[in-house]
């Protein structure tokens, strides 16, 4: 049985690890995020999507 999740709730969990776990502090965690959403409204969006799930498939197939 395959289970799949989001690469965005995948990347949610290991901030929420990071930031109880001290290694990440609140300011550094909230400029990744906003630097998130403003390279997603790029052109570069698509050739990272293309990217995300050329890893995904090279990942799921091992």
């Amino acid at each position: 049985m395959a289970l799949s999740i989001s690469a965005a709730l995948l990347l949610g969990i290991i901030v929420f690890v990071l930031l109880k776990g001290g290694s990440l502090r609140l300011g550094a965690a909230l400029a990744c995020t906003l630097f998130g959403f403003t390279l997603a409204a790029t052109g570069l969006a698509p050739v990272i999507n293309n990217g995300l799930a050329s890893l995904a498939g090279m990942i799921s197939s091992f």
